[in-house]
């Protein structure tokens, strides 16, 4: 299975342990080891990185642990080819404009039957490469085009409602495990994974980890995968597994939720 992880912030971070341990997944050993990416998100913009090949044994990985540029949100994604081949191009995540923004698109799972194109049409968006999740990403971008319109940005509301319908729509085609940001928030839709030592695919498919770090607890230059630079700080984690040991939740089969700047949005 492909593992996901996303990072939110109230201040300026980088990943560190976290995208090493997700890395260290991806080995040439390991069984994800058909490429990998990560979306650093610059205002309304991202800085992408992707390469068709292991993430631990990728020269740039180890830079990015160390160089990659702060951000109050970053997504990653380390893949197990299950459609189309080992390129860049079916390597996420998926990044495509809309809106004025850059729109970034990660998914865990294998859809069935997408190419007929009933149960999600295309609107002006189109593959590069061979995936179902790339499809999937289109089809939602052709979905989103009628919200973002007027140059705001639309209600979460709406957003969530659109993607709610989205997230059914892919659970009856496949597993649906997927992170979506327009740069404005992170959206995150839980199904069901593949677990060490199982046959089939059972929830939960994403676990997440909140942290509030206040300036009268002792501060840490690094902490749960974050490096921050603040003595008060919101982190949230969502992640394909717990990464660490501490206290990870589960999100329900079917959950969806939003964040921004490290804390869950309440619609």
């Amino acid at each position: 299975m492909c593992e996901l992880l996303a990072l939110s912030t109230s201040e300026l971070a980088q990943l560190t342990f976290s995208l090493k341990t997700l890395a260290a997944r991806g080995s040439a050993k390991g069984s994800v080891r058909d490429g990998w990416g990560v979306a650093f998100y610059q205002g309304v913009d991202v800085a992408l990185f992707r390469e068709p090949l292991a993430a631990g044994d990728s020269a740039l990985v180890r830079y990015l642990e160390t160089q990659g540029p702060s951000t109050y949100l970053g997504i990653s994604h380390i893949r197990h080819a299950t459609q189309g081949n080992v390129a860049f191009a079916n390597t996420q995540p998926f990044v495509r404009e809309l809106g004025g923004r850059t729109h970034t698109f990660v998914h865990n799972g294998t859809l069935r039957e997408l190419g007929n194109g009933t149960v999600l049409p295309l609107g002006s968006h189109h593959p590069v490469g061979q995936t179902d999740s790339e499809y999937a990403f289109c089809a939602l971008m052709a979905r989103m085009q009628g919200l973002w319109v007027g140059g705001s940005v639309p209600s979460l509301a709406a957003r969530m409602a659109l993607l709610a319908e989205f997230a059914a729509d892919l659970r009856a085609l496949g597993t649906a495990n997927f992170m979506y940001s327009d740069g404005d928030a992170l959206f995150a839709h839980a199904h069901r994974r593949i677990h060490d030592g199982a046959d089939v695919a059972e929830p939960p498919g994403l676990w997440m980890l909140q942290r509030h770090r206040t300036p009268a607890e002792p501060s840490t230059t690094q902490e749960h995968g974050v490096a921050i630079d603040a003595s008060e700080h919101s982190a949230l984690l969502i992640a394909s597994v717990a990464l660490t040991d501490e206290a990870w939740r589960p999100l329900e089969e079917g959950e969806l939720v939003a964040v921004r700047a490290g804390a869950l949005l309440a619609v």
